[in-house]
């Protein structure tokens, strides 16, 4: 297994998985929208999901596409567990969904789980970070578009 789950021990990483059940989504289908409340998360079984973020007056800005064994949405995990971009199918999706409050519990009775689980988050949320500069960047940066001075 990748991704997310990869970083927690064998034990921890049993414990999380047996609070997962299986969704699908359609291709093109919205996952969740910026600003709405996070209240679950997923890791990718397979296809593809775009990360984009809404820029006013323009088309939302797509700012990474994520794949198998990634984690789709970390905002449940700290309040106002709110959404800080959204998410859509780019093909079909099959995932692992997780009930964040059922998540939150677990980590609380089992705090070594805890603080595995909110480490490989931050490094995930650290790669998001460093994507969406890059890309918001590339799109209106000063040269953006091919313009040079």
């Amino acid at each position: 297994m990748m991704g997310l789950l990869s970083a927690l021990k064998t034990e921890h990483r049993e414990r999380v998985m047996a609070l997962a059940h299986d969704v699908s989504f359609p291709a093109g289908g919205r996952i969740f929208e910026e600003g709405r409340k996070a209240d679950r998360f997923w890791i990718i079984r397979t296809g593809a999901v775009t990360l984009d973020l809404h820029v006013p007056g323009r088309r939302a800005a797509v700012i990474e596409t994520l794949g198998p064994g990634e984690l789709i949405g970390w905002s449940w995990l700290f309040p106002p567990d709110t959404w800080h971009l959204g998410a859509e199918a780019l093909s079909p999706v099959r995932a692992h969904e997780f009930n964040a409050a059922a998540v939150r519990r677990l980590c609380d009775e089992d705090p070594e789980l805890g603080y595995a689980l909110a480490l490989a988050c931050a490094q995930v949320i650290g790669g998001r970070l460093q994507s969406a500069r890059t890309r918001l960047l590339d799109l209106y940066g000063p040269y953006a578009g091919g313009i040079s001075p």
